[in-house]
């Protein structure tokens, strides 16, 4: 299994790509549904492996973080326009700024984009942060460890409520050093710790971000912790309730190891991916409804599909389901997959290994309101300048849907 911590993957990834790669067919190209809209290249004026993915205006431009590259080497704000010009609106600093923004962002009605940085900051152990659409950063939280609350998780960025208060969690601190679900309201500053978690059936060490309900319910995952110790499904009140609404159990059908966050339907049903766990141990989609009661949608085959979903979920209008796979597909590099109410699922693509496309999808995917996907992987492309085969990419895939409306 692979080890939680990014730094580690991209470490053991170099191994185990290269020794993939001399095998893989060089020649290979597929395009019928995807096109790269960006070629990171890890120079002082681009980003780096992207392990998150990217958010949408209303315009179609793309917003998105790197943890490696630009001015100082340690992550990146970036913009991508339809027209394909990118621009870097924040390189972190390794001073008293945040850096390694692994998380994706939340965008405001003001077109101000929030997120998260896993370290850095005063302190040292991480950073909420703000930058405006002209690029300037006005904002910045650190999370201090003497107050108990420190360490966002990797993939955990921020959500907004309707007042603009910001809501998140964090896998270090607490009453019991488990992890933290949390509120952080910007106008003064002040932090409320929602939920501390025990490490034990109440889940432990939250690394996604949480998602709202109309009520202003959060709702989020842990890996670890609940009454097998393979991870919860969790909801927490704004008075502080937690409740366990799954626990992940090794039993040969059931999900082990959610390492995305959440995404809800109109009814608050509850749809996530497991790394692990399935039918032959290589991670599920599943359904977990607003009483508790769990459904696998998919359990992933390995082979030609996918394999290890690390990133979350999207809906379209008409209740598919959109998401990526780390491994697997024709390739074992990655796919983008669809599945349907009915349950049956189809691959969109297979990323390749051809000096053109992206590998290592590890984020979920956006989607526009034609039905359009856009992601990233964290390797592959045309870049050179990166310890990984590819500096990572922007990605656009057109779905049947979308493909109708042009036609």
């Amino acid at each position: 299994m692979l080890s939680r911590n990014p730094l580690n993957v991209t470490t053991a990834l170099v191994f185990a790509l290269f020794s993939m790669l001399l095998f893989a067919p060089a020649h290979l190209v597929q395009a019928q549904t995807e096109t790269i809209l960006h070629n990171f290249t890890c120079q002082s004026t681009d980003g780096c492996e992207p392990y998150a993915g990217v958010v949408l205006d209303s315009h179609g431009n793309l917003y998105g973080t790197t943890p490696f590259g630009g001015a100082y080497g340690v992550g990146v704000v970036y913009k991508l326009t339809p027209s394909g010009n990118f621009t870097i609106l924040h390189s972190f600093r390794n001073t008293g700024d945040g850096y390694f923004p692994y998380a994706g962002l939340a965008l405001d009605s003001s077109g101000n984009l929030w997120g998260t940085t896993e370290e850095g900051g005063t302190y040292g152990a991480g950073t909420v942060f703000e930058v405006t659409p002209s690029g300037t950063e006005p904002w910045l939280y650190s999370f201090d460890p003497a107050t108990g609350v420190s360490y966002p998780g990797a993939y955990a960025g921020v959500v907004l409520d309707s007042q603009g208060n910001l809501y998140g969690t964090t896998y270090g601190g607490g009453t019991y050093g488990c992890g933290t679900v949390f509120k952080l309201v910007p106008s003064s500053f002040t932090l409320t710790t929602l939920y501390s978690f025990t490490c034990g059936a109440d889940g432990a060490q939250p690394g996604a971000g949480v998602v709202l309900d109309s009520a202003d319910n959060l709702y989020d995952t842990t890996p670890y912790g609940g009454a097998s110790g393979f991870g919860v499904v969790f909801k927490v009140t704004q008075s502080g309730t937690e409740t366990v609404l799954h626990s992940f159990t090794p039993n040969g059908e059931d999900g082990v190891d959610p390492q995305a966050g959440v995404i809800l339907d109109s009814e608050d049903n509850i749809y996530g991916t497991t790394v692990e766990g399935g039918h032959i141990g290589v991670g599920t989609v599943f359904e977990v409804t607003a009483s508790g009661t769990e459904t696998v949608l998919h359990s992933f085959k390995g082979g030609k599909d996918g394999i290890s979903p690390y990133g979350s979920l999207v809906f379209d209008k008409k209740g598919n389901l959109y998401g990526t796979t780390f491994y697997g597909g024709s390739f074992d590099l990655g796919t983008v997959f669809e599945l349907k109410p009915s349950g049956a699922e189809k691959i969109l693509h297979s990323f390749a290994y051809n000096g053109i496309d992206g590998i290592l999808p590890w984020a979920g995917l956006a989607i526009d309101s034609s039905g359009n996907l856009y992601g990233t992987t964290t390797s592959g492309g045309t870049g050179t300048s990166c310890l990984l085969p590819g500096c990572g990419t922007v990605f656009k895939v057109v779905t049947k849907a979308a493909k109708d409306k042009t036609d």
